[in-house]
This record gives structure tokens, C-alpha cells and sequence, in this order.
């Protein structure tokens, strides 16, 4: 055990009864409270040129998280994984709009290797952001945007959102990990967090 796992433990306040992502919700609550009201705080849905600066840092984002959609770990435990990536859909809400695809990062938030903690943690995420998209979704249709112009990535999953999201959960939770492995996941889904909210300032 590293003194990073000790960290975790002896700061959690969580009911380790509780499903993992049910804890993990807990654990990124402040982190993903900070995101949200950043995001709101632009006004993305305001107007079409707000909504375009916003759509850049989601499409960042996605780009960052789209290696996780190959990750054998990932895969294995997931099935369905290559189709719930949305990288391609928001590459053609930025056409709809007319607006350039952002340049690569600089800097790769993980690499080719990264551990099964970690990338749960990361697909919580970008897996979690589309409860919320049902939400913005209908924001975006105030400005004539839809799943058919400019707002495909905010789209519905064809079986639901909450099934899909409940799919997920149920490998998220059913994931076996050492204590070590628990920190990990937190970590990764904190990273993944702050890395939207680096996007989310970069475009503002």
C-alpha cells in the first residue's frame, strides 16, 4: 500500500458498503461541482457562438478519453465499448457549426498503457457526462440545435440513457480491484474532471 492509498482511506468519508460508483459519485462530488458551474458560468447555450466554444471543449475532451474506447482491459469487461465512443459525433457537430477541430494536445492525459483503476475512473466520466447531456440536450435545442445539427453528442443512447448508464454501473461496480486499485479510480475520474475544466478555461 502507497501512501496515496493511505491518503484515500484515511480521508473518505464514504459508506464502503455502498456500490463503488455510488462512492466514487461521493468522492467526486466537489470536483465535478466546480466543472459544472463553470461550464453554466459561460453561458454555452446562450447563443451559437458560446455553445461553439463550449461544443471546442468537449470535442478536447473526447478526443483525450477516445483511447479508452479500445482499452482491451476496458473492453473485456465491456462488451459494447467501441460503440458508446462519441468522438466522431461531436467532430461533425463542429462542421454543422463551421467551426475548426481544436489541434491535438500538447500533452496526452494518459498513455497506451494505462492501468484498469485509472481508466474506469476516466470512463466514469465521460460515460457519467452523458446523464447530464439529457439536461443540455434540451438547452441546445433552444438555439435550433438537434441530433440531427450541431448537438449529435448530446443525444440519447437508443436504449436510454439511464439503461445504458445502469450497463455501465453494473461492470463499474462488479470490478474486481485491491485498495490500491480503489485509490486509482478516484484518482482517474478526479483527472478526468480537472482535464474538462482545463478545456472548458482554454476555450472560454
Amino acid at each position: 500500500m502507497n501512501a496515496n492509498t493511505l491518503n484515500h482511506a484515511s480521508n473518505s468519508s464514504t459508506d464502503t458498503a455502498l456500490p463503488r460508483s455510488q462512492r466514487l459519485k461521493a468522492d467526486t462530488m466537489e470536483t465535478h461541482d466546480v466543472l459544472d458551474q463553470r461550464i453554466m458560468a459561460s453561458k454555452p447555450f446562450d447563443n451559437t457562438q458560446n455553445y461553439t466554444r463550449f461544443l471546442q471543449a468537449q470535442y478536447a475532451f473526447l478526443r483525450d478519453v477516445d483511447a479508452l474506447y479500445e482499452h482491451a482491459g476496458l473492453a473485456a469487461l465491456l462488451p459494447d465499448l467501441a460503440q458508446r465512443r462519441r468522438y466522431d459525433s461531436i467532430a461533425a457537430d463542429l462542421r454543422d457549426l463551421g467551426s475548426p477541430v481544436p489541434a491535438d494536445a500538447a500533452v496526452a492525459p494518459f498513455g497506451p498503457q494505462l492501468d484498469l483503476a485509472t481508466a474506469l475512473g476516466w470512463l466514469y466520466v465521460s460515460e457519467g457526462s452523458k446523464l447530464g447531456a439529457a439536461i443540455l440536450y434540451k438547452l441546445a435545442g433552444k438555439i435550433g440545435l438537434d441530433e440531427q445539427h450541431g448537438a449529435r453528442h448530446l443525444a440519447g443512447h437508443p436504449d436510454g440513457r439511464a439503461r445504458h448508464w445502469r450497463d455501465f454501473t453494473a461492470v463499474l461496480d462488479a470490478a474486481p480491484l485491491d485498495l490500491d486499485g480503489e485509490a486509482r479510480v478516484i484518482d482517474g475520474a478526479r483527472a478526468a474532471f480537472m482535464r474538462m475544466h482545463g478545456h472548458v478555461e482554454a476555450y472560454a
